[in-house]
């Protein structure tokens, strides 16, 4: 409890989402902050903060972002719809122009190893993550420069293993390696993306794996998986075809001293050091997720959210029955993610298009999605094929394909491979890149959608934590496309094999190996002494690797997000939070804690990414404000949200339950 004129306020975690916090907090202090008190803010993690574990310098160079330079940022801006003041700031790629002659100056501080990068990064560029550090370390730096002289940052370099105390008193943060524990009056937990451990397919294959003398990878994040117990030349089963396992390819190639020569004809060519293994990649699509568009917008910027804004939502939550998210909410969806495709070709490339766009869009605004309608106006109105917007066909690449030899689906892999990359090059189809931003728009209006509990537990399930998820990241989180070029060179090289769709693994005692069939290739089983799960650990607070979530959750200090209705039971293995303020529920308390808040990635906001593209008024960028204005207003007077005689501190339901607009960076 706040002691004389000090208060305290404890932060666990100290990477993106913590330094975030912390900007608000500055931006806001000058309103909210009287300096009649003094504020010691401790944060508590093992790595360097504002880069964090993630985004830590000490991981592989070769290791990059999956955004162009100035498509991150951690400041706010004018479309930011925040109570406290805009900050703007610079994107990563306005601060590493200072390191050019002659560039602005932000700071004079870098990484000095990141300086050759940063000299020579542009806005399009895609950095490395020691670059991203280099950055968020700057932005940590700033924000605490920027506090108040009566506000302190200390950092303990550390592991929080528990919090205690009770709700209308002091709260104890205990720390590994130390006996007196931290006292606050209020504590956020902002840990970020956590590990697990294995769950029980990935132990049984983890024991077979000890019993052969093989190897296996449970999910893991890339820069922390250990991968020296794979021999040159073993045959290894990746199961995934996303980020995580573009990284995993990167460190098991290049990673062993491998090397690209480029060709005459724009092509690469791979020249193996000999050390590298044999990798066969697999996954439920069977295919690598889209390149990241490598251009900018041809045409004016669409305005969104136009057909699933607020005004769409509220009709939705209005609904008196459940619903489903494909049924109900998806046509909204994909009706506004078409927009920003249609924008996009009509305004750039009309040369492609049979009506005005005025005309287009009238007809396009009154018709639903999926209708008859529609499918004939967007037949009339768009010649050709490759510029109509198909969900289903990009959704499903390989459904219903069967081909008569491995030969053949690697043929037909790369083709599909070189022909998205060299579409997502080509400022001829910046639509794609329309499409992409209206993805963003409607990543950031479903939070509320979800925070209105209105969707069944089994959509919420199998629709938005399923499905919803998993084709965002498909369609928008990929790699840049020299990455996918990569991949196609290490494939020609034969270093690396493409599996196939519905990729199913099993293992053979008999002959100790792993084994890997799918339905693309019928009849081909591939065999391998080496399986790695070659995706991101999920949230699960059974199997956290976080000791303090982990405490809490055995002791019945947290609630789990269980969403239960007389079709399913959802348990989304996420720390569930009030949508009004991120207080964490208490199961002993019947609610909130009103001392204990929880933001981002373990929590039932579904990861509100913790920086993100300028201009797309970010749902974390307006929870953190939100966040740090109740914060200021409690500690500054040393009552606290929900004590008894506070005043009520509330944050705005539409601001404190967000999804990310590019997740996995943050």
């Amino acid at each position: 409890m706040s002691t004389g004129s000090v208060s305290t306020l404890v932060v666990v975690g100290a990477g993106p989402r913590a330094t975030g916090l912390l900007e608000r907090i500055a931006a806001n202090s000058p309103e909210l902050w009287s300096g009649k008190r003094e504020l010691r803010i401790h944060l508590v993690d093992p790595h360097p903060p504002g880069p964090g574990r993630i985004w830590r310098h000490t991981q592989s160079p070769l290791l990059r972002m999956n955004s162009m330079a100035e498509d991150v940022t951690m400041f706010t801006d004018e479309t930011s719809t925040i109570d406290g003041p805009v900050r703007p700031g610079p994107s990563l790629a306005e601060w590493a122009a200072q390191f050019r002659p002659g560039g602005p100056r932000f700071a004079p501080y870098a990484e000095p190893r990141v300086l050759p990068e940063l000299r020579t990064l542009t806005g399009a560029d895609f950095p490395t993550r020691r670059a991203q550090s280099a950055y968020l370390d700057w932005v940590f730096r700033r924000a605490v420069a920027e506090l108040p002289s009566t506000v302190t940052v200390e950092w303990h370099r550390t592991t929080a293993t528990a919090v205690t105390g009770p709700p209308d008193g002091a709260q104890q943060v205990h720390l590994a390696g130390r006996t007196a524990p931290l006292t606050a009056d209020l504590v956020v937990l902002a840990q970020g993306h956590l590990g697990s451990a294995p769950a029980a397919e990935h132990r049984a294959h983890a024991a077979f794996a000890r019993r052969h003398g093989h190897f296996h990878l449970p999910p893991e994040f890339s820069a922390d998986a250990d991968l020296t117990g794979l021999r040159p030349g073993e045959h290894v089963v990746l199961r995934g075809f996303g980020l995580a396992c573009v990284d995993l390819v990167t460190l098991l190639t290049e990673g062993r001293g491998g090397t690209y020569r480029d060709e005459p004809d724009g092509t690469l060519t791979y020249l193996p050091s000999g050390r590298e293994p044999v990798l066969h990649i697999g996954s439920r699509r069977g295919v690598p997720y889209h390149a990241k568009t490598g251009y900018r917008l041809q045409g004016p910027r669409p305005a969104l959210p136009r057909h699933f804004g607020p005004e769409a939502v509220d009709a939705l939550l209005a609904e008196e029955r459940p619903l489903n998210l494909r049924r109900d909410v998806w046509p909204l969806m994909a009706k506004e993610i078409g927009f920003g495709h249609y924008h996009e070709l009509f305004h750039a490339h009309p040369e492609r298009t049979a009506v005005p766009w005025p005309e287009f869009a009238a007809a396009y605004d009154r018709l639903e999605w999926y209708s008859d309608a529609m499918t004939h106006l967007v037949a009339g109105a768009v010649p050709g094929p490759d510029d109509r917007l198909d969900f289903e066909a990009l959704d499903r690449p390989l459904q219903d394909l069967a081909f008569a030899s491995p030969d053949d689906f690697e043929e037909h892999l790369r083709d599909r491979i070189a022909r998205d990359v060299a579409r997502r090059e080509d400022p001829a189809y910046s639509a794609d890149l329309g499409a992409f931003l209206a993805l963003l728009s409607v990543y950031g209006q479903l939070p509320r959608l979800i925070a209105g509990g209105r969707l069944s537990a089994r959509s919420l399930a199998e629709d938005l934590d399923g499905w919803w998820h998993g084709f965002f990241s498909f369609l928008a989180s990929g790699p840049p496309g020299f990455r996918l070029r990569q991949l196609l060179a290490l494939s020609r090289a034969g270093l690396v094999r493409f599996l196939g769709a519905e990729l199913r693994v099993g293992t053979d005692e008999t002959t100790g190996t792993f084994t890997a069939t799918s339905p693309t290739v019928p009849g081909r089983t591939v065999r391998a002494t080496a399986l790695i799960e070659a995706y991101l650990p999920g949230p699960n607070l059974d199997r956290t690797e976080d000791p303090l979530l982990r405490r809490l959750h055995r002791t019945g200090a947290l609630a789990e997000e269980v969403i239960a209705d007389a079709g399913h039971t959802h348990r989304s293995g996420r720390l569930t939070v009030a949508p009004a303020d991120g207080r964490v529920i208490d199961p002993g308390l019947g609610g909130p804690h009103p001392r204990r808040i929880a933001l981002g990635a373990p929590t039932d906001s579904r990861a509100v990414a913790a920086f993100a593209r300028p201009r797309t008024n970010a749902p974390a960028f307006r929870q953190n404000d939100a966040v740090a204005r109740a914060l200021l207003r409690a500690l500054d007077t040393g009552t606290h949200p929900g004590a008894p005689g506070a005043a009520a501190e509330r944050l705005d339901a539409d601001v404190s339950v967000g999804a990310g607009v590019q997740p996995g960076e943050g």
